[in-house]
């Protein structure tokens, strides 16, 4: 029979997961309304993206089953259009409403009942508990910022963790020392929240979303069809959610599986994408897919099932789908309502699915004693076979007895041994669980600190040249030490429970039901999160048709969504109920694309390639759009400062853009879209002062106009930008409206007639026709190729710093948003390194000189001889030039450029590792080679000598380490000189990282290395071929 059931509920999961699996790709399913009587979908539709869904209908439609019925309704129901009210298809008869009495006298309030029999227990209290609100408020970390919280190191002396868990372990209806119970808003060692009152008020992180109403109750005797969104709730991939145990319900000479949940909304859920979550360290995407509903149930027998599954068993007492800023009076209906979907096939892909009532007749009669008082002297004398056909019919079975902590647990094993030949004692209950991490060696202090040393000790021995056989066995008592401690007892995350069977009684349920349950949470927070980004859609004036580009920009990096809820809570059930044994996916999956820290990671980051096409990113959280949003942010403000001041110098137009640049203006913007109550971030002290919770919000807004940018284009980004600068409509209007530039404003269609009359203007052409573009204002081109020493003159109105100023803003954008776009895996510090090494003195004035620009620079010189020019002034005609592209033909024409001139050399800045600054690059080594219990040695540069003029000085640098010199340079400034003084370091002392890094390069890129090589080669050829051609 077991054999057949699991083939049946194999068959069924995988049917559905397939389906599934092709709606993944569209991002959303589709909210039907039901009306009338025929189960017809009166309202359809959520926005697909065509680009990601492009046959949308045709593949939904192939989700559906082909026709879908209910069993029958037994005089428990009524569809009879004469006894139906409001807009309900189905009524529940006077036999309905005595089930459901029935149902709450007998499980509903058995719970509450077996509570109030037990004496009152009162714990013996902390300092915390004494006045929880000024605990916090008082503390030293108060903020008047409206979503601080306080968890400061205050909090941490007047609350005793330990003190904590000793008197959770002391409650005397604690049902076993090693299983955990749940307490509202409690977490195993502790207050799950510390903020202060005020803080509790207003975020994510209290389950408190912008925007949300009270919701108009249902009418408990019906099934609210025409107001009610129906959708089917799958999970996938199927792994751990195929039990080879899974609950069946028989009726009616049939076998029902349970195959998961259906979900009724009080609003349709349009463009909410897909729900992705990591559990058991796999990457799971939760389905929502609209489908016409089963009729024969009504919304109070819901609601009484979802009372005895999430409260009574479960015991989820933090979930609310309510909201609390609403009172208890107002708080209207439940946001959502929940349905055990038990199914069968039926032929020509309908399906069968069993009414509402037959589940609660089910639970009732499921509903018995474990093992019965009466018969356990009959049981003991079974023969084997059959008891063992009987414990193995019990495991995976969920158990309950009211009043306990918990109150529920699944059997693992059942065992009737009698140890004592005079006393018969009821048949053990045998449990395997997990001990919560705060108690196992995962959690222990000292555990940590060694596996810290350990690691550390490790690092070190593999970059030293020469390893000491003490330090050898140094690593290994660590090793051992952290193996025995694993291995004690009190330590070890693995559990086996006992219990007496007395008191315990059977649910019905089984471990399937607990595992698609636990994923609920999870499933209604992305839900209701995704719909209050709907109100901020609002405060912005814009519209994301990608609605997780702009969660995204909402994601701290300290968040984390794994359960929706209180950790410890679902933590504690799903050890509890859960499956016995899931099987884990691979570990890395929690930081394999979130990890920055070590030089390893920065080695194996910074070596990989940028993707040909545009790829998305793995990376969950906004720092990447922060990024990109500083870049955008900058621009914005360069460009409208440079045309609304425009005789104003570059010193003050940077003084004016580091004032609206700056982090603490950004946040005040941020204030005006209320984003400190949409963000999502860790609930604990990260952001608890108000100079990091302020520093938070303006990285927040930077990523959301960084994703403005991405969706919506600059002019959305400029107009948004613009809007929260200024209230009064007459300064946005100056703002947003600025004049031209002064010499297109001389010469509003064209000032090329000019060029016949003017020389410098002529020898101009001769660039314009080696870079392939015509300047509509050629003028623009003389302006940013006048160097400083020129003075005014009515050909330029000026020299090239104001455009060099503006020039390094465009230059960063563009090169920001092609790193962004085409290097998915870095992280926000390495694209700046990958950023700084494009746009940087060197490469710009490296790609100046290849174009020329060094023969059309315009100078005071008068016998016009060729004039060498310093790096810095030949990055600054660069800069300058890319301003004036943009002024006269715009972004687009920056960007191309940009494609041909700077992006290619990224392969060779990687390949050679040109990405890290020499002096960087010799201190990361050095640090590698630190012992342990010192402090690091760190790289000395001297100064050795001084020559020359004031005007043309070369400075000679040293560099030393551990006392040694390992490395000399010479450079016309001290930072080139010790840049020098680095790079020769590098290339004599055998760094044993750098011969890492090299061998690393080399396996990698074998054959592009060889390329590379072959080109330089080519090159320096064609170069000494046409020298001796000039000779």
């Amino acid at each position: 029979m077991w054999g057949i059931r699991f083939f049946i509920s194999s068959l069924l999961i995988v049917i559905y997961l397939f389906a599934a699996g092709q709606q993944a790709g569209t991002g959303n399913g589709v909210a039907g309304k039901r009306r009338g009587t025929g189960g017809q979908t009166a309202r359809q539709g959520r926005a697909k993206s065509a680009a990601s869904h492009p046959s949308g209908k045709e593949e939904e439609e192939q989700l559906k089953p082909a026709w879908i019925r209910c069993t029958h309704a037994e005089n428990y129901f009524s569809s009879d259009p004469m006894d139906q009210v409001g807009d309900s298809t189905v009524v529940g008869t006077s036999k309905l409403r005595d089930l459901y009495e029935l149902f709450e006298e007998e499980l509903g309030g058995r719970q509450e009942r077996a509570k109030a029999a037990r004496p009152k227990w009162e714990p013996p209290k902390t300092k915390l508990d004494e006045d929880p609100d000024d605990s916090s408020s008082d503390s030293d970390c108060e903020s008047d910022g409206e979503g601080s919280t306080c968890s400061s190191s205050s909090d941490s002396e007047v609350f005793d963790v330990i003190a904590e868990i000793k008197r959770k372990k002391a409650h005397p209806d604690r049902l076993h020392e090693e299983l955990w119970y749940n307490d509202p808003g409690q977490m195993n060692d502790g207050p799950l929240c510390k903020c202060s009152a005020k803080a509790r008020r207003t975020g994510i992180r209290h389950s408190i979303y912008p925007g949300e109403e009270p919701v108009k109750n249902c009418r408990p005797m019906n099934n609210n069809a025409g107001r009610l969104f129906h959708y089917r709730i799958t999970v996938s991939p199927p792994t751990n959610f195929l039990t080879d145990r899974p609950t069946v319900i028989e009726y009616d000479d049939h076998e029902y599986l349970f195959e998961g949940f259906s979900l009724f909304s009080h609003t349709p859920l349009t463009n909410i994408p897909l729900c992705r979550v990591i559990r058991f360290n796999i990457d799971y995407t939760i389905h929502f897919i609209e489908e016409m509903a089963p009729e024969n149930y009504c919304v109070r027998g819901l609601e009484l099932f979802a009372s005895y599954l999430f409260q009574d068993i479960l015991e989820l007492y933090d979930w609310n789908l309510t909201g609390p800023d609403f009172d208890s009076e107002a708080s209207g209906c439940q946001r959502f309502h929940f349905m055990p979907r038990f199914v069968r096939f039926l032929p020509d892909g309908g399906k069968e699915v069993l009414s509402m009532h037959q589940v609660l007749l089910y639970l009732l009669r499921s509903s018995k004693p474990l093992v019965p008082e009466e018969e356990i002297a009959d049981m003991l004398q079974w023969e084997e076979l059959e008891w063992q056909k009987y414990a193995e019919e019990c495991k995976g079975m969920i158990v309950t007895n009211p009043g306990m902590k918990p109150s529920s647990v699944r059997i693992d094993q059942l065992d009737r041994e009698q140890f004592n030949p005079d006393v018969i004692t009821f048949p053990i209950i045998v449990h395997f669980g997990i001990r919560p991490a705060q108690l196992s060696y995962a959690g222990d202090p000292q555990y940590q600190k060694l596996w810290k040393s350990y690691v550390k000790l490790r690092h070190l021995l593999a970059n030293s040249p020469k390893v000491k056989q003490i330090d050898k066995q140094k690593l290994t008592q660590r090793e051992e030490a952290l193996q025995k401690i694993r291995q004690k007892n009190t330590m070890r995350r693995e559990v086996t429970v006992e219990l007496s069977s007395q008191g315990f009684w059977k649910t019905g349920i089984r471990s399937d039901v607990c595992q698609h349950a636990m994923m609920l949470p999870v499933l209604t927070h992305h839900i209701r999160y995704h719909q209050c980004l709907m109100h901020l859609d609002k405060l912005i004036g814009y519209v994301f048709k990608e609605r997780c580009l702009l969660q995204l920009a909402m994601t701290h990096p300290s968040h984390h969504l794994n359960f929706g809820m209180n950790p410890d809570h679902a933590r504690n059930s799903l050890s509890n109920c859960g499956i016995r044994q899931p099987k884990y996916g691979d570990r890395k999956v929690h930081h394999m694309y979130m990890r920055k820290k070590g030089i390893n990671t920065l080695i194996n980051i910074m070596s990989r390639l940028g993707q040909d096409d545009p790829s998305p990113s793995r990376i969950n959280h906004n720092e990447r759009l922060e990024f990109l949003g500083d870049a955008v942010v900058e621009f914005l403000t360069s460009v409208h400062l440079y045309y609304l001041f425009p005789s104003l110098e570059e010193g003050g137009l940077a003084t004016y853009r580091t004032a609206i640049v700056q982090n603490q203006h950004l946040a005040m913007l941020a204030k005006k879209l209320e984003l400190d109550r949409f963000m999502l971030y860790a609930h604990g002290p990260d952001l608890c002062r108000e100079s990091d919770l302020r520093h938070a919000m303006a990285n927040c807004f930077e990523a959301l106009i960084g994703a403005v940018y991405l969706e919506g284009g600059l002019e959305e980004a400029r107009q948004l930008f613009g809007r929260l600068l200024f209230n009064t409509g007459d300064l946005r209007e100056v703002w947003l409206n600025y004049p031209p530039h002064p010499l297109q404003v001389q010469e509003p269609q064209t000032d090329r007639q000019l060029i016949e009359t003017s020389p410098v203007l002529q020898k101009l052409t001769v660039f314009e026709d080696s870079i392939g573009v015509l300047f509509t204002h050629v003028r623009l081109l003389a302006r940013a190729f006048t160097l400083r020493t020129v003075g005014f003159n009515h050909l330029t109105l000026g020299h090239n710093q104001r455009m060099e100023f503006l020039g390094d803003s465009i230059m960063q954008l563009v090169a920001t948003e092609y790193l962004f776009i085409h290097f998915p895996d870095h992280h926000e510090g390495h694209l700046t390194l990958l950023r700084s090494s494009l746009v940087n003195n060197r490469t710009q004035a490296k790609v100046a000189e290849e174009l020329g620009m060094q023969e059309f620079a315009i100078t005071n010189d008068k016998t016009k001889r060729p004039v060498a020019l310093r790096t810095k002034t030949l990055a600054d005609l660069l800069e300058s030039f890319i301003a004036a592209l943009y002024i006269d033909k715009g972004l687009e024409y920056v960007h191309t450029f940009m494609n041909v001139c700077f992006f290619p050399r990224l392969k060779e800045f990687i390949l050679n590792q040109d990405w890290n600054d020499p002096k960087s690059q010799l201190q990361q080594c050095c640090l590698t080679l630190r012992t342990e219990g010192k402090e690091p040695d760190i790289p000395l540069y001297k100064t050795l000598q001084t020559v020359g003029p004031s005007h043309a000085r070369t400075y000679t640098v040293a560099v030393y380490f551990k006392g040694e010199r390992i490395g000399c340079g010479k450079g016309p400034s001290i930072q080139q000189a010790e840049m020098g003084a680095a790079m020769d370091a590098l290339e004599k002392y055998n760094f044993p990282q750098m011969a890492h890094q090299k061998r690393f390069i080399e396996r990698k890129y074998r054959q592009e290395l060889k390329e590379m090589r072959r080109e330089r080669e080519r090159q320096e050829k064609e170069t000494d071929e046409a020298e001796e051609g000039g000779k």
